[in-house]
């Protein structure tokens, strides 16, 4: 479904209802890296890099193939 107030082209992902992201917790930081790594040789587009947030996760972002966020956390 498409609100009809959402320009074309805009970033639909903060204009949207519902959730934002689902988030996997992996146990490590290694964890975190190597499913990353996995992922992208699989295919996934990787739209943010393994790292440390402001609230102190260790985290990467992943779009699955219907380009929901799927954010991989220590």
């Amino acid at each position: 479904m498409e609100r009809s107030d959402i320009r074309e082209g805009s970033d639909k992902r903060s204009e949207s209802f519902g959730f934002t992201h689902l988030a996997i917790s992996t146990g490590s930081r290694k964890r975190v890296d190597e499913l990353t790594a996995q992922l992208r040789r699989d295919g996934y587009r990787v739209v943010s890099e393994a790292r440390t947030t402001g609230d102190g996760y260790y985290e990467s972002g992943v779009e699955d193939c219907d380009g929901n966020l799927i954010e991989i956390t220590d």
